[in-house]
């Protein structure tokens, strides 16, 4: 459902609307293909492969936010050394790729001269439709690298792409990105507690 459809006068009323269209849409996050996204993250993590995020725009910062929560965040208290990259996260190689070659290619590019079989690549585009991530998932659908796809509204191409979608049913933007982000910190948070001795869980903040 389209949000808002009407103008509202308070920012408070807008508040609560945004809210309850928040709570809708993380009502809508399969668990299963959430599940299936965790068992992927971590049997590349244990196995010593790379994990690789990208997006654009706010989705950039969210790629960019899950390296600190998924290097760092995951080793706390565990034995755990994810190694993880975001492709969103070096202006002077995107800018020169996109310059020189495409901006459809700064992150299938770097795909290829980083990523190997067994690595995760875990994608963020609210369209699911951006050309540059369409075209890493792609990529890695060929070169045995497993894709994770986090999408909004109709899912776009990148539903269909990704060996696992990570689907918000929502069409504002600041909405899917803010559950997004969610699923992020989720996903790292159980990985962790998954790893860390159970005794400390509750001692620990998450």
């Amino acid at each position: 459902m389209s949000f808002p459809e009407h103008s509202y006068l308070k920012a408070g009323h807008y508040l609560a609307a945004y809210r309850d269209a928040l709570f809708e849409a993380w009502q809508s996050i399969d668990e299963h293909a959430a599940s299936r996204a965790a068992e992927m993250l971590e049997a590349a993590i244990c196995g010593g492969h790379f994990v690789y995020s990208c997006g654009n725009g706010g989705s950039a910062a969210i790629a960019n936010h899950l390296l600190c929560d998924f290097l760092k965040g995951i080793q706390t208290d565990t034995e755990r050394q994810p190694r993880v990259v975001s492709l969103s996260s070096h202006l002077e190689l995107i800018t020169a790729i996109a310059n020189d070659i495409a901006y459809e290619e700064v992150f299938a590019y770097q795909l290829r001269t980083l990523a190997r079989p067994g690595d995760v690549l875990l994608t963020i585009s609210a369209s699911g439709n951006s050309e540059n991530i369409v075209r890493a998932i792609q990529w890695a659908r060929d070169n045995r690298v497993s894709s994770i796809a986090f999408t909004g509204f109709d899912g776009g191409r990148s539903a269909a792409l990704a060996d696992v979608n990570l689907h918000v049913r929502a069409a504002n933007y600041g909405v899917i990105e803010d559950v997004h982000q969610s699923l992020m910190h989720s996903l790292a948070q159980y990985l962790r507690q998954r790893a860390m001795p159970a005794e400390l869980i509750a001692q620990r903040r998450f």
